[in-house]
């Protein structure tokens, strides 16, 4: 009875994940349409669920540059413990011009962004930008770079650009552009939503197979192996 019991709670633990990504592809389908339909207001966002494969790049890239005072300025986004929201804004971005302003008035907790979030602020090398510009739009509660290089290495389009990195496994978990600084915020919502449900899936599959006695290894957990091929055999006579 033991071993039927436990391969029930293997069905009912797979049928679960079954249930969560159906679930998950049911939004993502809404989204695109709601998108379509002119929802989004303009915008183009990417809630980039965790493993998915939207895209070839789901790596981030620690960003490397210069500061306002000429200065070498590295900012790791890979193996570290919190999220980063890398922000790509230009002085010759109009659109661009409130984020600047909202950066540069609140810090991480008053801009309403998730727990655990730190926000860079991503210019162009000094030679693409306007320097005296950037000496008032840059803001001082949050880290700023001037990175050609990492515009590059997150392909980003054109400004304004967000891409939220997940520090502890460097995967990037949402990317994309807005009009507001509400539409971006949302993603982030999105994207953090996403990864707690992903989180919840997975514990919830791993307490019931410990609990049935089933841990890492259990040849229950795999398909037996195909029988060895008899092409070779010589087939008798009578």
């Amino acid at each position: 009875m033991s071993l039927i019991s436990g391969a029930l709670v293997v069905v009912v633990a797979l049928l679960t994940l079954v249930v969560v990504g159906l679930l998950r592809s049911h939004g993502e389908i809404l989204r695109r349409l709601h998108a379509l339909d002119g929802g989004n207001d303009g915008a183009g966002i990417d809630a980039r669920m965790p493993g998915a494969a939207q895209g070839e790049r789901t790596v981030g890239a620690d960003v490397g540059g210069r500061g306002l005072r000429d200065d070498v300025v590295l900012v790791r986004v890979r193996g570290v413990s919190h999220r980063t929201l890398l922000a790509f804004l230009s002085t010759s971005c109009l659109t661009c011009r409130e984020f600047w302003e909202a950066f540069a008035t609140h810090d991480a907790p008053g801009l309403g962004l998730p727990d655990g979030v730190r926000v860079v602020v991503v210019a162009q090398d000094p030679a693409e930008e306007h320097r005296a510009m950037l000496e008032s739009l840059a803001p001082r509660n949050h880290a700023f770079v001037m990175s050609s290089a990492a515009w590059s290495d997150y392909s980003v389009p054109g400004s304004p650009y967000f891409v939220l990195v997940d520090g502890p496994t460097g995967e990037v978990r949402g990317e994309g552009t807005g009009t507001s600084w509400e539409q971006v915020r949302n993603m982030l919502m999105t994207a953090s939503e996403h990864e707690s449900l992903d989180r919840s899936a997975e514990g919830a599959v791993d307490r019931a197979l410990l609990e049935a006695g089933i841990r890492p290894g259990d040849p229950s957990l795999y398909h037996p192996a195909s029988p060895e091929s008899t092409d070779d055999a010589t087939p008798q006579t009578r």
